[in-house]
């Protein structure tokens, strides 16, 4: 369980392929905290430490992951956002975030405002239901909040902080970005579809 607020960045120091699975090296200035088989948020996906070897840690992603998420689009060099699990007795300062991505969003436009920026994306009509003005969201595990929606698009602002201390800052139009949705949404438009549909006509979407 995470909560949207990153304090570290990673960068990706190797990237392995093997029966369909992706493995990436992570150099990161947290290995103190790191151990086999801890949880980290990458860009907002919960991946699993595996191996760990001086300054870097391995984790793995499977095809389920792959296909969903921005993960296989990833390049040697680049930085990712980071988030340790929350624990318990911590604050909760964003929101409950899961790490498991429900689809892809892409980046259509970026405005800066006085040190703010204000940035658009659009995403897949049929997650439409569980994204609210007003609401959460997690955009490559940043928690941040929704407003302006329409046509399956959105806008979020984002304070100078944020920007400069998140990988929001490598945003660009066109951009890939991962988006794990309000889970307090995803039960509610299951349980309406359970009362009104049955259980045998819910998509997996997520």
């Amino acid at each position: 369980m995470f909560t949207g607020i990153i304090k570290h960045i990673g960068r990706i120091d190797s990237i392995e392929h093997y029966e369909g699975n992706i493995s990436l090296w992570i150099l990161a200035d947290i290995m103190d905290e790191i151990q086999i088989d801890q949880s980290i948020a990458h860009n907002g996906i919960c991946l699993t430490v595996d191996a760990l070897n001086g300054k870097l840690y391995r984790v793995t992603s499977i095809a389920e992951t792959i296909q969903k998420t921005s993960i296989a689009d990833w390049e040697i060099g680049q930085s990712i956002n980071l988030e340790l699990c929350l624990k318990l007795g911590d604050r909760l300062d964003g929101h409950i975030v899961q790490g498991h991505i429900d689809t892809i969003g892409y980046c259509e436009e970026i405005i800066e405002k006085n040190g703010s920026y204000n940035v658009r994306f659009s995403y897949t009509p049929e997650f439409g239901a569980l994204i609210i003005e007003k609401g959460s969201i997690a955009i490559d595990g940043i928690s941040l909040t929704c407003h302006s929606l329409a046509n399956h698009e959105f806008t979020v602002s984002i304070i100078p902080f944020t920007w400069a201390h998140t990988c929001a800052q490598y945003w660009l139009k066109g951009s890939k970005v991962n988006l794990e949705f309000d889970l307090l949404g995803k039960y509610l438009q299951r349980q309406w579809r359970l009362t009104t549909k049955g259980e045998e006509d819910i998509p997996n979407n997520s």
